[in-house]
Parts: C-alpha cells; sequence; structure tokens
C-alpha cells in the first residue's frame, strides 16, 4: 500500500450519526482502494464511529486529532478530527432527530472550511437528512446549499453520476406541481451554462449536453404542454450562440439511451425523478454525486440516511467508495479517468 505523501487529503464527513453514514464510512475505509487513492481524514465524532465499529465488528484503530496537522496517515490507521459533538443519549438510531442533525450540519461545514484553507485536497460526504438539520438550527435543504453559502459561490449544480451516466438538474427538491412554472429560458440556460463550465474544469475542451424536454414526447409541438418552445428551445439556442455544444430538447424517454451509447457527455434534466430514476437503475450502488461550479471539489454518495435499515450493519458502502475515489481523481486532475471520451478538438 503507497505511503507516499503525493496523494490527495480526502475530508470524509461522517453523515447524520441516525443514519447509515458512520457504518458506510466505516466499511469504505476497509477497502485498500481508498487508502491507494488518498490520504483519508474523517471528519466526525469518535464515540459514535466506535459505536459503528463494535456493531460491525472491526478491528480499526482510530487515530484522534483535534487539528489536521496532526495527522501522520500512516494505514491501516485511520485519522479521525473528533468534533465530539454527539451525546448519543439524544440519538434513537433511525429515527429523524435535531442532535444528529446538528452535528451532521457541522461535519460538512468543518470540511468545508479545511477546504478552502488548503488543507484537504477535497470532500466526500455521507448522507444528511433535510429535515433533521432543520431541527438541528440549519434551515440548509442539503449539501449543496451549505457549500455554496460557505464558499460565497453564487451558481453551483449537482451532477448525478454513474459510470459513463452523468445527470444535472434544471429543478431538484421542488413537488411535481410546481416544477413547470421553474421551466424558464433563463433556469435551464444557467443550468446548461453551470454544466459547461464545471466539465471543461475537468478538462473536457467541448462538453456535449443532451436537454432533456419536460413533457411527454417533448410536448407534441405543445399539444401536450408548450415548455419546450417558450424556454428550453430558446435556452439551447443561446447556449449554442455562446459556444456550448448544447442539443434538445430530447424526450425524456429516449434521451438517456441516447447518452449511454455516448451520443451526449451529460443529460440536463428538467425535474429531480427525472433526472435521478435512470442513473439509478442504471447503477444504484455505485452513483456518485459530484458538485459542479465550486471553488473545491467536493462529492457524495448518491442516496439518502436509509433510516429504515440504519444501524443494522447491512448498508452497502460501495457509493461511498466510489464518492471517495472519484474526490481523489478529481482533486489531482485525473481527468481521463473520469471522461467517458478523450479530449476533443472544438
Amino acid at each position: 500500500m503507497p505511503q507516499t505523501n503525493d496523494r490527495p487529503i480526502v475530508a470524509i464527513t461522517m453523515g447524520d450519526p441516525a443514519g447509515v453514514g458512520p457504518e458506510i464510512v466505516i466499511k469504505a475505509l476497509c477497502h485498500d482502494i481508498v487508502h491507494e487513492c488518498c490520504r483519508p481524514l474523517v471528519v466526525g465524532d469518535s464515540g459514535v464511529l466506535k459505536r459503528a465499529l463494535k456493531l460491525l465488528g472491526v478491528a480499526m484503530d482510530l487515530r484522534l486529532l483535534s487539528d489536521v496537522t496532526q495527522a501522520r496517515f500512516t494505514p491501516p490507521e485511520v485519522e479521525l478530527l473528533d468534533l465530539h459533538n454527539v451525546d448519543w443519549s439524544r440519538v434513537q438510531p433511525g429515527t429523524v432527530g435535531a442532535e444528529a442533525g446538528r452535528a451532521a450540519t457541522e461535519y460538512v461545514i468543518k470540511a468545508t472550511e479545511l477546504a478552502l484553507a488548503g488543507q484537504v485536497q477535497a470532500i466526500a460526504t455521507a448522507p444528511l437528512n433535510k429535515e433533521a438539520m432543520r431541527l438541528g438550527g440549519y434551515d440548509f435543504i442539503g449539501h449543496t446549499e451549505i457549500l455554496a453559502e460557505l464558499t460565497g459561490t453564487p451558481r453551483c449544480t449537482t451532477m448525478l453520476a454513474s459510470g459513463p451516466l452523468r445527470v444535472v438538474h434544471v429543478t431538484r427538491h421542488l413537488p411535481l406541481r410546481e416544477v413547470a412554472a421553474h421551466i424558464t429560458t433563463e433556469q435551464v440556460l444557467e443550468t446548461i451554462e453551470i454544466t459547461a463550465e464545471g466539465l471543461r474544469a475537468w478538462g473536457m475542451e467541448r462538453p456535449r449536453l443532451g436537454v432533456a424536454a419536460l413533457n411527454p414526447h417533448g410536448g407534441d409541438g405543445g399539444l401536450i404542454g408548450d415548455e419546450e418552445i417558450t424556454a428550453i428551445a430558446p435556452a439551447v439556442q443561446a447556449a449554442q450562440e455562446r459556444g456550448i455544444d448544447a442539443r434538445g430538447p430530447f424526450p425524456a424517454d429516449s434521451i438517456f439511451v441516447r447518452a449511454l451509447h455516448d451520443e451526449f457527455d451529460v443529460v440536463v434534466a428538467m425535474y429531480h425523478d427525472q433526472g435521478h430514476i435512470p442513473i439509478k437503475v442504471h447503477g444504484f450502488e455505485e452513483s456518485v454525486a459530484v458538485t459542479l461550479g465550486l471553488p473545491i471539489v467536493r462529492t457524495s454518495v448518491d442516496h439518502g440516511t436509509a433510516f429504515d435499515i440504519a444501524w443494522q450493519g447491512v448498508a452497502d458502502p460501495r457509493s461511498m467508495v466510489e464518492a471517495i475515489k472519484l474526490a481523489a481523481r478529481l482533486a489531482v486532475g485525473k481527468v481521463e479517468e473520469v471522461s467517458s471520451h478523450k479530449k476533443r478538438d472544438p
């Protein structure tokens, strides 16, 4: 196992203590590939992680730190920046709670501060619960909103990736009845631009964006919805005029297959489930989220806190492993390993 210091330091946040986060972090750290691709630094609570180790029957040496500069990164020892911020008597495993929500948000805040200070090169996050965060005193919708505020980023978005399939969303956490009102030319164009900028930052000189329609059959010329005509197509045209290789809108029931056949590098979906369903059907266990537009590298598991199976020892860590691997690759600029195609001439 490599012991050199050229591997990036990846801060791994523990996630909601009542959810599967502690379990999948421990399980991920049992994979040699994690230590081979990076120097993992867990940001969490020692008491919770020790409980997870006992649950899983894993013998792992946690080296408790109060400051990153104390880290040695000598596997099999695992470095833990211990925020010591969980009173376990106030946590009920598998249940939404204020104690867990507050603590989980604090891990993300600390990891972001470390990344902005250059003390870590990337962040890989275990899942949060939005309701628990609010109960804990933090009024954020999710990770993206926390990261945007802390980094002062006005424009960022989350991209989901599962193998060669990548998806970004124009709208995410909205009731379905409200989605159409938010599909505007400005909103679609901004998403296209952020996505293109983010992929260019990876090294894709001319990323190919396929833009999904909102309505069935792409609206059938306005017969079953006109957002394609009034909002989406004008946004695609405006993007093209700005030198972005964007095409569409294409019906959602075919665009993802076209992307899997290497016609597009990423699909711009109009709403949450339109993009999440194909990603999770294609590869639920190994799908990863990555935030585009930030001044730091951040990846995440593509699943929630899974309270229904939390603290039972059965959670699958593959998405966590993939998130750490992707964070490490992006941190060192190995874009050829995250791109499905070689760089193309404009």
